[in-house]
């Protein structure tokens, strides 16, 4: 057995998990209220296509073994439905399921009867387009954990997407992130790859190359790794800062904005812990010349402790700031503007920290700017960027609607400023106020403004997740022509946000 080289696997298993690399293995689902869409792979059909070469390929494919979907309700204990899979298309669909039930599903490769791990799923009503889908139940990543969390999404020069998740479950390793690819505008999503170690993992492009800015585990090592194959295969991974391990203080970096200014890239990083009390703050950045798999080249200013004494602070127990942006500020500077947590405190909502740095000494620390007015910049990770028409700042964010649940996130809304301070509300996107915030939730929005459009993937929680934060989807949606949202129209001036139509 030769050391493994790359980041990628498609799947990862253990070494001593041989079953897993010569099985076939169902590596996408998407379920809806009585269908199942889902994506399949043969690790050893692939491995044997790839030894073929190019000669060998149709000699390959007439050879192709048969494979049969094998579907039930989930502990019904019934006798298995079943239909043929086309040996040539890895997408499938089953029809004629009843909603609202859990199902179990496995595929097998015949003559040899190799057989996929089972999978779970839950048919129902879902939001957008489904990217993924993880049953709570569904043990096939449990050595990393057992929800979908950390989305990131990225548009290629090419026009290909790609949307990250990592698997995420308190007190797990925490150590996996799934890869998705869509060429057709995010109408459809296709798996490309595993990636171990890597969590919080953030995607971007720079002059040719497709990055991602990932942890090994929680608080574990900052890493960065590199594509040249839009997404398919990836570099060994390069740690850029050290970490102490999910169960120490280290770097938390969740997948938040890459900018470039003043020939930098800027990002912004805490470092700590919640078991330690809290978090520090700063922001990483290198200059846009330099090679980016080099350590080196990389820096990160002097981390500052939140300060309760600061103007404008809430009272009470406050964690102070967590999962801040890097964006250009009205006066050209690079501030950090972060989630506020005040959930426990008074005010418990509506607020947001604002961070000064310096592009000319990236090294500084960084020093308090002021608190921003801002229903969503609390309790919640929201990514906030810069959109040079409209002369304006825009966030997605998990909007407090009831006062009496200033840490709910079932209701998702789009917010503007034009000066930092102040955010306004301007249209809400999903509003499902009517469920119980315990078990619903849109959140952790990653988003990108793309020509007229807003595209976003969203961690979400609903039909029956564990809870509304271990989410079991992640969705795909549009916000269409999304400047006509700027504060000074026609239905914002009469103070009203209807709800934003379906995408």
């Amino acid at each position: 057995m030769l050391g493994h080289a790359n980041w990628n696997y498609r799947p990862y298993s253990r070494i001593t998990d041989p079953e897993r690399r010569i099985n076939p293995f169902i590596c996408r689902l998407e379920p809806h209220a009585q269908t199942l869409c889902f994506e399949w792979l043969d690790p050893a059909a692939e491995q044997a296509a790839a030894m073929a070469g190019a000669d060998g390929l149709a000699a390959a494919a007439a050879a192709a073994p048969g494979y049969t979907a094998y579907w039930r309700i989930w502990g019904s204990g019934s006798d298995y439905h079943s239909q043929p899979l086309d040996p040539t298309c890895t997408d499938a669909k089953l029809e004629g399921l009843t909603a609202g039930r859990d199902y179990e599903l496995y595929i097998e490769r015949q003559p040899e009867r190799r057989r996929s791990p089972s999978r779970r799923f839950r048919t129902g009503e879902a939001v957008g387009q489904i990217v993924n889908y993880l049953h709570p139940e569904d043990p096939v990543y449990s050595f990393s954990g057992h929800s979908l969390c950390s989305p990131s999404l990225l548009k290629l020069p090419s026009g290909r997407l790609l949307a990250s998740m990592d698997v995420f479950a308190g007190g797990r390793p925490q150590n996996l992130s799934l890869l998705f690819a869509s060429d057709d505008q995010g109408q459809s999503w296709h798996y490309l790859t595993d990636l171990l170690p890597c969590f919080w993992g953030k995607l971007f492009y720079h002059r040719g190359r497709t990055y991602l800015l990932a942890h090994s585990t929680e608080y574990g090592h900052l890493l960065i790794g590199c594509s040249e194959d839009e997404g398919l295969t990836w570099s060994a991974p390069v740690i850029i800062l050290p970490g102490g391990g999910s169960q120490d203080q280290g770097p938390h970096k969740a997948p938040m904005p890459v900018i470039e200014h003043q020939g930098r890239l800027f990002t912004a990083i805490d470092y700590g812990s919640w078991g330690s009390g809290g978090f520090k703050h700063a922001l990483l950045s290198i200059d846009v010349s330099a090679d980016l798999m080099q350590a080196s080249n990389w820096t990160c200013s002097d981390f500052l402790a939140y300060d309760p004494a600061w103007p404008g602070a809430c009272q009470g127990p406050c964690m102070g700031g967590l999962e801040g942006n890097a964006v250009v500020g009205p006066d050209g500077e690079i501030y950090n503007v972060l989630r506020y947590q005040m959930a426990g405190s008074h005010p418990a909502y509506g607020r947001a920290l604002v961070l000064r740095g310096s592009w000319r000494q990236p090294e500084d620390r960084l020093q308090f700017a002021w608190f921003a007015d801002f229903n969503g910049g609390s309790n919640s990770k929201f990514d906030l960027l810069y959109d040079p028409p409209s002369k304006a700042y825009w966030a997605i964010v998990s909007e407090v609607v009831e006062s009496e649940h200033p840490a709910q996130r079932n209701v998702l809304s789009l917010a503007c400023s034009t000066d930092l301070k102040r955010f306004r509300i301007v249209r809400r996107l999903l509003d499902f106020r009517q469920e119980d915030p315990a078990c619903v939730g849109f959140q952790y929005v990653s988003f990108l403004i793309d020509g007229k459009d807003i595209l976003y993937l969203c961690r979400t929680a609903l039909n029956h997740a564990r809870n509304m934060h271990d989410a079991n989807y992640s969705t795909f949606h549009r916000i269409r022509d999304f400047r006509q949202y700027l504060p000074g129209s026609a239905y914002l001036d009469q103070g009203s946000a209807p709800p934003c139509p379906g995408d």
